[in-house]
This record gives structure tokens, sequence and C-alpha cells, in this order.
């Protein structure tokens, strides 16, 4: 590749970052970025971004990011350079052979997986997760580069087509800004979560901006006057401290307004002023003056310093009342511990001298290869994105053992959760739990600053019970609770597993002879990388593939298996000269015919179907796969009444489809769906909740369409919904 030159420089902002570096790295640092910068460009000559920018515009930025978190002269390289393996002509082994193993590995695990054939998006996203995670354990800057490169496509993101908008924000909202908020890397995981909020829920976001822009004269008012008394107190004390004022990100507040139902004016941390001091001892000197200037809101104090969080933030928080009896939060930290705060796992990776607080360092980062530990056996390759969307989420609970060891946990956590998060041996082998020195139910929900001790058994085969699976919510629990019915209950989860698909098959009315269901099972066992029908059973059983989300596939194979190639006793639909009918449907050889849409199947405009003569109420129209039709027509008991039929084009009429919604059980989503259905001009004929006891609920609705198309494309825009986990049609 011939290298270009610097002279000249497009406008493509990496000026500004060649004058930043030179306060801040070695010439021969800088040299190395500047080849990188060249190589890119000449890869990427010609190309666009959305923006009508340069594409060299793009990996300039990403680079640009790093350098204001700090990063080494290999970040920002493998930062410039990684989208050319992806978007590009160059190789990996190009990259390596002009810019060496330890940048192009960074390259590698940045590069996602779009050139492998997966089954679905979601599958594709979680094999991208799953190499960035692997890529992770080596090298921990492979996600803060992948984190910068989102945060460039995010602040760019108003240029993508909208339903790409909420796609890319909802990704981001659920994957990368939890790996953030885990890293400790608080200045990109609030931005992060701000903008993809905005395209996801653009009332809300709006709702509480103009909150806040209706208080901005006040807020101003009211934090300089808090950091002003702040600082006459605290100067006197402690001279070097620094005292700031911040106001909480939109989608903290949107956190709290939306999913835990509180108002605008229950939210005690919406203003909140920053200490920060050089010594860990000067911290508690500021809480005492604080505490003696200010009223505490009894409950709201934390000490982050003595028991620092999984992501090595530090602080001490404490909540008083101000004046005008107006709450605020005050955060107390030293330098470091502040740019640990901002910056988290970044902060702790230095250009000259590689990592600074390496135990720290070690220990921050020990959970990435505990999470692939705990993936190892999910046959279910999109358990990753669950896990990560459960177990990494910003609401944390810390608890302890009876030792005195911090065990972090997400916000509603049960004690089966804190017991796998000890060891897999302590969740198998529990038998109780105390709290605080009281026999407690596993079943129970943990709280901040509980002492919980699990109680053990050392009965041999003592393991978990199956329903557990339905009280956990960690996906390391999960996980490991499979694990062991894995390896202990092979026979019990053939038996389940194959109860199972039976079970769904019937509620679906797939049936085949045996000879041909077993070739049906078989391939869809090898599609699930099972080596027979029985590990498939197995891997339903313990939970390792589920079943729920392979029936729409399954259904459809199954559809495309009985029309082709059809029985030749099954009389195959020729084409139906049309005759005169106000009706939907047109019966072959009959004028005028009376017909009635069968309600065991509620067939649609576009299903394929078939008519049966009833005794005096005319033809009844059933879908062909419909439980009432016999497979084989020609030898059932009365042939003769069955005729072809199809639908009339020129009838104009809506059809009721029922659907079956499943989705998280959270304030507002039943409202959230009627919206959605009432802006896309959809009617709702009837509706019917119901909670399940896993915290899910579901809706039954009727609603009216023209047709199959039309149903499916209320589905898809259903799938869209924050919160709704699946759509399916109802047919009985």
């Amino acid at each position: 590749m011939r290298f270009l030159s610097l002279e000249n420089m497009a406008d493509d902002g990496y000026k500004e970052l060649r004058s930043a570096l030179a306060k801040s790295y070695e010439t021969d640092g800088i040299a190395l970025i500047d080849k990188a910068y060249l190589f890119a460009k000449q890869a990427h000559e010609g190309q666009k971004r959305l923006t009508g920018n340069d594409y060299i515009s793009h990996p300039v930025a990403t680079a640009f990011i790093l350098f204001q978190m700090e990063m080494d002269i290999s970040s920002l390289v493998a930062a410039i350079l990684h989208d050319t393996v992806e978007d590009t002509k160059v190789t990996i082994e190009e990259v390596k052979s002009v810019f060496g193993k330890e940048v192009a590995e960074l390259v590698d695990g940045v590069t996602k997986l779009g050139r492998i054939p997966l089954s679905t998006k979601e599958e594709e996203q979680a094999e991208n997760v799953r190499k960035m995670l692997l890529a992770m354990s080596r090298d921990i800057r492979v996600i803060i580069i992948k984190l910068a490169d989102r945060l460039h496509n995010m602040r760019t993101i108003e240029v993508m087509p909208p339903q790409k908008r909420r796609d890319k924000s909802l990704e981001t909202l659920e994957i990368y800004a939890p790996i953030a908020h885990r890293l400790g890397i608080r200045a990109i995981k609030e931005e992060l979560e701000d903008i993809a909020i905005q395209y996801l829920d653009p009332i809300g976001y709006k709702s509480i901006n103009d909150l806040l822009l209706e208080q901005t004269k006040s807020q101003t008012e009211f934090l300089d006057y808090i950091k002003k008394i702040i600082t006459e107190r605290v100067k006197a004390t402690v001279p070097d401290a620094k005292i700031v004022g911040r106001i909480k990100s939109v989608h903290g507040i949107y956190r709290k307004m939306f999913m835990q139902n509180r108002n605008f004016d229950e939210i005690y941390d919406i203003y909140a002023v920053r200490i920060i001091v050089e010594h860990e001892a000067d911290c508690y000197n500021c809480l005492g003056i604080i505490h003696d200037m200010f009223r505490p809101i009894q409950g709201r104090f934390k000490d982050y310093i003595s028991n620092p969080k999984p992501n090595l933030y530090q602080s001490l928080h404490t909540t008083v009342f101000g004046k005008g009896g107006i709450p605020f939060e005050v955060q107390i930290r030293t330098v470091e511990m502040h740019q640990t705060a901002e910056f988290g796992i970044a902060a702790h990776w230095k250009y000259k001298s590689g990592v600074v607080g390496k135990d720290k360092f070690n220990k921050a980062i020990a959970w990435v290869g505990e999470f692939l530990e705990s993936q190892k056996d999910a046959d279910d390759v999109v358990d990753i994105v669950r896990t990560i969307k459960s177990d990494l989420g910003p609401e944390e609970v810390f608890v302890f053992t009876p030792k005195g060891d911090i065990i972090s946990l997400p916000l509603g956590a049960t004690i089966i959760d804190f017991a796998y998060a000890i060891h897999s041996e302590v969740g198998n082998r529990m038998v109780g739990a105390k709290v605080d020195g009281r026999i407690t139910p596993i079943d129970e929900k943990v709280n901040n600053g509980e002492i919980i001790e699990i109680m053990t058994t050392r009965q041999q085969g003592k393991g978990p019970s199956r329903d557990w699976l339905k009280i956990v919510t960690t996906g390391e629990a999960r996980n490991k609770i499979r694990s062991w019915f894995k390896k202990e209950k092979r026979e019990e989860n053939i038996a389940m597993g194959k109860q199972e698909v039976e079970k769904e098959f019937r509620r679906n009315f797939i049936r085949l002879p045996d000879d041909e269901l077993n070739q049906f099972l078989m391939r869809i066992a090898e599609r699930q990388h099972c080596a027979s029908i029985d590990d498939l059973f197995a891997a339903i059983g313990y939970g390792g593939i589920s079943l729920s989300r392979l029936m729409p596939r399954i259904k459809d194979e199954y559809a495309k298996l009985i029309k082709t190639p059809v029985p030749a006793e099954f009389p195959v639909e020729q084409k139906i000269k049309k005759r005169k009918s106000s009706d939907a449907v047109i019966v072959e050889g009959i004028d005028n015919c009376r017909t009635k849409l069968s309600n065991c199947c509620n067939p649609l405009p576009g299903d394929d179907i078939i008519g049966f003569i009833t005794r005096g109420h005319g033809v009844s129209v059933h879908k062909r796969d419909c439980k009432n039709v016999p497979r084989s027509i020609l030898t059932s008991s009365e042939p003769e009444r069955w005729v072809n039929v199809i639908w009339n084009e020129d009838a104009k009429e809506d059809f009721k489809a029922t659907l079956l919604i499943t989705c998280l059980d959270r304030v507002g989503m039943l409202a959230d769906v009627f919206s959605h259905l009432a802006g896309n001009h959809v009617m709702i004929y009837d509706v019917n909740t119901h909670r399940t006891k896993d915290g899910r609920t579901s809706f039954m609705v009727t609603i009216p369409v023209n047709g199959l198309e039309h149903m499916k494309s209320v589905i898809t825009k259903l799938e869209k919904i924050n919160g709704v986990l699946s759509v399916e049609r109802v047919t009985t």
C-alpha cells in the first residue's frame, strides 16, 4: 500500500488531534499514530459516512475520545485502524506486518463478525458481544476502543434512518452502556444513555429536558449558593479542596421517573455538589463539615471509600436538605478517585508505565473471566446478551458474607443469586439461609448492607431445584443451575425436553408420522449443534435451549414441509375461476355461496385456506394447517364435503386477529402498547391481561387487520416496544 503525506490534510479532525498529541505523547508514539492515520486514510479513500464526511473522520474522532481518556499509543493506533479490516480490503495480516502483533490483536478484537452468516439479528449481536468479551479477557483495551467507537457513532446517529436509530439506541442502552458502567467509565456511560433514550422515548426525554430547562435559572442560583457556602467552610479546614456542582443526567432521572414510578420532586439527587481533595482522610473531615452545615436525610449515606464498587468507584455519598428544604447530594472523593469515577478502568492505563495499581485493576476486570466461565455451558448464544442486560445494569446492591467480603448483585437479586455469586458449589448445596442472623426464605430479595449466611448440606446427590430457574435474576446463577442439571440429570432432562416439545407441537398443531417427525427433529437438532435428538431434548430440558424462541422457525419449516411436497391424496388447489361474490372468500364452482371464517383457526387473507360444506350454514373456511383439517382428506370420513376456496381480492373488509403479547411487568407497559396501536390507527376489540409467576405480563389483544401482511406489520412494530419480549398470533 502506498502511503499518503501529512501535507494538505483534509478537514477530517486529524489536525486537531495531532495538535493535542504533541502536548502529551512522545515523538516516536506520535510518528506511529501519523503512520496509522495515513494507512487508514488510504484504505478508506472514496468512502463516505452518512453525514457526508470522509469516512476517515470517524476513526480519527474515535482516537480523539481515547486521547481525552489518556489511553496509550497502541490504543489510539488501533482506534484509527479499527474499521480497515471490516470495511476495506485490508487484512488483519497486513495490519500485523505494518503495526505489530499488539495493535493487530486490538483491531481484531474490535472487528465485528458481519461476514459470518447467522440465523437472526439477535444471534449476530450475541456473537459480536461474545467475541468482544473473549478479546477483553486478553486485553481490556478492546472494549474501551469499542466504547469510544460506539460513542462517536451515537453522536452522529441523527443521520440514520428512524428504525436503525432505534435499533442502535436499544443495543447501546442494553449492552454498551452496562459494560461502560461495569468498567466505571461514567463519562461515556451517561452520554451513551442520554443519546439512546432521546431516540427510544423522545417524548419522555423531552418532558424531562423541559423540566430541567424550566429550572435552569433556579438551578444555577441554587448550586452557586450551595457551592459558595460550602467553599467558605471547607477551605478553612482543607485549603486545597475543589468544589464543583453537577446536575443528574437525563437518563438517570428517566430511570427513576418512568421505571421506578417517581415524581420529579421525589428525586433527591438531581442536584449534587462534588468536593475533590488530595487525601483520603480529608474526605471524612469534609463529611463532618457537611453534616454540621446541613441536616442529612436518614438512610442516604453511602461509604464507597471503605467499600468500593466492583468497578473501582470510590466516594462518600450523603444527601442533605439545603436552602428552602431542597435536597441535594454531596459526593466527596480524592483527585485519584475522581479520575477513576470519570474514566474507570481507563484511568488506570497510562501510556508510559502500563497499568497503575495492578491488583485493583485485575480485580476490577475479573468479572470478564467469570462471565465467560459462566457462559461456557450455555447452548443458546443469545443468553450472553440477556445476561449482560440482567447482570451489568446500573442499579446494584451490596451485601456481605459472614467473613465481611462484599458481594455486588443487580437490584432485585435473590438469596439464591447471592449463593451462586459466592461459588457454584455453595449454590448447588444450599438448603437454607440466614439474613442478619434470622432464617429467611431463599427466594427473598437481598438488600443493601445485609449479612447473609448460606446453609449447605454435605449430602451426596443434593442439588438445586428446577423451580430456582424461575426465581433467580442473574444470568450467572441461571447458567450454573443449568450446568448442574446438564451434568447430573441427563435422563430426566431428555424426558422433560421431550415432554415440552410434544406439548408445544400439540399446541401448534404440528403432526407428522413417526419417521417424518424424527427427520424433522433431527434437522432442528443439527441446526442447534446437537449430535442427536436426545441431545436436543436434553438441552431443552435443562434450559440450555429456549424452545419458545425456536418455535417461530419450527412452525415456518413445518408449514413448508406440509405444502411441498403435498401428499398425493391431499387435493391440490387448482386455479379457481372467480365468480360473483360479495363475501371475502370465493368457493370453487358456486356463485354467491355463503361462507364463514372458522373460529378454530381464524384465517386471514394471505393464509392458505380450504372450505368445508356445513349442514345449513354454508361453507366454513379453515387454514389448511388447521387442527380440524385432516391431513389425508381423501381417506377422511367425508371427503366430498371439502372444497377449494380462494380469497376474494375485490372484497374490502377487516378481519379479527388475536395477538398474545408477552412483556416485562412494569408500570406503563399496557399504556405503551395501547398508545402504539392507537398511533398506528389500530382499534382494540378486546383485551385480557395475565401476570405470570416469573414476573412477566401477557396481553391477549384482539384487533382488526385487513390481511396476513397487515397483521405481520403490526406484530413487527409491537416487537420494537421497549420491554416487549414476544408477539404471537393466536389461532385458537
